[in-house]
């Protein structure tokens, strides 16, 4: 018989991203970004019912039973962490379940680079860190938070769904509020974070008006507020808020986010071409005065130019560090390509430094 905690472990000790448990196909896992189905027998009704029951709790299964879906997280031992989005399809009992390692990373083991670092002391603003469903959002933020935790000693919360890392206080204060279990959105936690005497607030997702336009506020009003997006490139980003709004209220927003933003960090995950496994790549904007110029007049089109000269400030275009890594060996032509954002500017400025013919 199939048990859960052979399947957890296993997915531990391959070092895989996700597990797939569904009717009529083995037990699969996300391995380097691509499914792989496990030698075992297809799952039976009867199979995923009891491996779901094992790990949701009873008014988890009342949830499902009543909305057809429920997302949780729970710890393995002492192992990792596993976030779960548990359903019904046709009738039948289903999850994945997306495992958080217990080892935060540090900057280096990331790839980003020291000018990042900076941000984190910044007595206030909005931090974004943007890029599509698995590209390791979650991972930057929670590296982030712990190097504020170990150097800075003010009062951190953060407000996530669910709660994926766990940080413990070190020089901090970290209070960590899980949506559905501490409170019942991310604009009221962020609401009442407000009056909770915060230094530093990490909004697990602004998927709305309101949630947005509170994170704003508090970092506008001398808070260092981090945010994740999903989106790719800091220019996307900026539209994506400022189109979230109506028409009549857009230009204010601008204003807003001009005098708000210090930082957008956008990343990727590619396949890995020299070795197993993954690496991130990433677009890195540290707001200047002329990037605000930009924001403010509704230029952000140009936002891309001022990333590729602002280096000296520890900025770079996706396109560029896709460069970067293809020319270490990291990632081959067709991974760089994929992912490149102007693919005929990539081509000809490669054609015309010699890497290609």
């Amino acid at each position: 018989m199939i048990e859960m905690a052979d399947l957890l472990q296993f997915c531990v000790d391959e070092d895989a991203s996700d597990l797939h448990i569904e009717v009529g196909a083995a037990p699969s896992i996300r391995l380097h970004g691509e499914i792989t189905q496990l030698d075992l027998p297809p799952l039976t009704p009867e199979d995923t019912e009891r491996l779901v029951k094992s790990i949701a709790s009873e008014s988890h299964l009342q949830q499902i039973q009543a909305e057809g879906t429920a997302d949780f997280g729970f710890g393995f031992s002492d192992q990792a962490r596993f976030r779960v989005s548990a359903f019904k399809q046709k009738g039948c009992f289903g999850t994945i379940l997306r495992q958080i390692p217990n080892r935060l990373l540090t900057f280096e083991q990331l790839g980003l680079p020291d000018e990042v670092k900076n941000l984190l002391w910044k007595p206030r603003g909005l931090v974004l860190v943007t890029g599509p469903t698995g590209s390791g959002k979650s991972t930057t933020l929670a590296s982030m938070i712990n190097i504020i935790n170990t150097e800075r000693a003010c009062n951190i919360i953060t407000i996530e769904d669910p709660i994926e890392f766990y940080h413990e206080h070190k020089k901090s204060l970290v209070m960590q509020r899980e949506i559905g279990v501490d409170t019942t959105s991310f604009a009221e936690a962020l609401r009442r974070a407000l009056r909770q005497d915060p230094d530093v607030i990490l909004v697990g997702e602004m998927r709305d008006i309101e949630t947005i336009s509170a994170a704003v506020t508090a970092a506008e009003t001398g808070h260092l507020v981090f945010g994740t997006l999903h989106t790719t490139g800091a220019a996307s980003t900026v539209d994506r808020i400022v189109d979230a709004f109506p028409t009549n209220q857009q230009a204010q927003i601008r204003t807003q986010l001009a005098s708000s933003v210090v930082g957008v960090v956008s990343q990727l995950l590619l396949r890995r071409c020299d070795k197993p496994g993954r690496v991130a790549a990433f677009e890195i904007m540290v707001t200047t005065p002329s990037i605000q110029a930009l924001i403010r007049d509704n230029q952000t089109f140009r936002i891309t130019s001022e990333l590729q000269t602002g280096a000296k400030f520890g900025m770079n275009t996706m396109d560029t560090h896709l460069i970067e890594l293809f020319r270490a060996g990291k990632i081959d032509y067709a991974e760089m390509i994929t992912n490149a954002q102007d693919q005929d500017s990539m081509i000809a400025k490669l054609r015309a430094e010699g890497d290609l013919k």
